[in-house]
């Protein structure tokens, strides 16, 4: 027997749930390709995108993941030989590195672990070391959808600034977008990349790059890049078809459009304060579980931590164990603990994550907390008691601080 037969709710890192709007959008026939309605939707999701992303900059769009827009971003302004400063903080990081390697790129790996944001500090160093300026850019992760990492991108900006260095800054905001405040051109980033599955709540399938002045410089500069890759008529085309190289993403623009509506709706300040507050709900829930056993936050410090995912660590073998019993007896799917490999056991199975991103509510959110809650008493899992407690209480201050009028905040 399982109570697993209701709605069954995702609760991993991305893919985030797609609201029924936007699902509702996309049902439809496939419209024209070649002009007409589709062309200017697009026209019209480039500019939002391009709004939350916080720059009046260029736009390129991929059919593809963030594997995707990550090899366009590196062959739009890198050629091979190239050397590239790479922050590793938590997995995604290093991953990116590994694929400038793979690009015939020279990557200089500069390691944070799976528990620390990146150090300024540390940054500043090895760029002044770097007297020549030999490395193009220096890439990184605003926030780590493995190690639920959170980077102080102002800062690593300022730490560019500061070794008076040209390098190029490249960010990766692929579980942050959406999800958390985010100025490219205010924080001085050159290339931004994301996804439309997580924060944009749209089903995988659309990656963007975000670039600006700088760096379309060091494209043009370039003796040779892959067209299919290359950011130049996407981000200015001439004809329709030249934002996507071929044939449109006909309905991921529709999806699109109607996620962003969402946003735009509630208003995107408001949505990234959503955010934190669901956050800061499972960090009160976390907290008070990690006081009756070994239960922990992956990432000790919130001023590190994502508003998008929590990394959790359990005791060996628990954290694969709650997982199915969330999945297959309560129909909440919680995220596998990826790549975490000196936190894990043999069988990786000492971390799980949750994912509060994207197209939640209170219900939600306390839904995967109290599925939780459940599995760890089910599972006989060491515990503190009163999360559900602790969870509601932080929920319902933050909510009622956020509602407050200043005049009512300041008394």
């Amino acid at each position: 027997m399982t109570l697993a037969k209701g709605f069954q709710f995702m609760s991993i890192p991305g893919p985030s749930m797609v609201p029924d709007r936007v699902q509702r959008a996309m049902h439809r026939p496939s419209p024209n390709i070649y002009e007409g309605e589709l062309e200017a939707i697009t026209e019209t999701v480039v500019r939002d995108l391009k709004a939350i992303a916080g720059t009046t900059h260029d736009l390129a769009m991929y059919i593809g993941n963030g594997h995707a827009a990550w090899e366009a971003a590196l062959a739009n302004v890198l050629a091979p030989g190239d050397r590239v400063l790479v922050l590793g903080t938590g997995r995604f990081g290093p991953i990116w590195g590994d694929m400038a390697s793979g690009l015939g790129l020279d990557v200089v790996d500069l390691d944070f672990g799976m528990q620390s944001p990146a150090d300024p500090g540390r940054v500043t160093e090895a760029l002044r070391a770097d007297i020549d300026h030999k490395i193009k850019a220096v890439m990184t992760v605003q926030a780590d959808t493995a190690s639920s990492v959170r980077n102080d991108i102002p800062s690593l900006r300022q730490a560019i600034t500061a070794a008076d260095h040209p390098a190029l800054f490249l960010v990766d905001c692929i579980c942050s977008f959406g999800c958390e405040p985010h100025h490219m051109d205010a924080w001085g980033v050159d290339v931004m990349v994301s996804g439309c599955q997580k924060g944009i709540m749209t089903p995988t399938g659309v990656s963007f790059v975000f670039f600006n002045d700088k760096a379309d410089t060091a494209r043009r500069a370039l003796d040779q890049v892959s067209p299919y890759w290359d950011w130049t008529n996407r981000a200015a085309p001439g004809q329709y078809y030249q934002y996507f190289f071929g044939t449109a993403a006909t309905h991921h623009v529709y999806g699109l459009r109607e996620a962003l509506d969402m946003l735009l709706e509630e208003g995107i300040e408001a949505v990234w304060q959503r955010h934190h507050i669901f956050a800061q709900t499972v960090w009160a829930a976390l907290d008070t579980w990690g006081q009756g056993g070994e239960i922990a936050h992956n990432i000790p410090n919130p001023e590190h931590r994502s508003w998008a995912v929590s990394a959790v660590r359990m005791p060996p073998h628990m954290g694969g164990q709650l997982r199915k019993w969330s999945e297959f007896e309560a129909g909440c799917t919680l995220g596998i603990g990826l790549g975490l490999s000196d936190l894990q056991g043999p069988r990786g199975d000492d971390v799980f994550r949750i994912g509060h991103m994207g197209w939640l509510n209170v219900p939600m959110i306390l839904g995967t907390l109290g599925t939780i809650d459940a599995g760890l008493k089910s599972l006989g899992v060491p515990h503190g008691a009163g999360a559900m407690e602790a969870a509601t209480a932080k929920l319902a201050a933050l909510q009622a601080a956020h509602a407050a009028t200043p005049a009512q905040a300041a008394e």
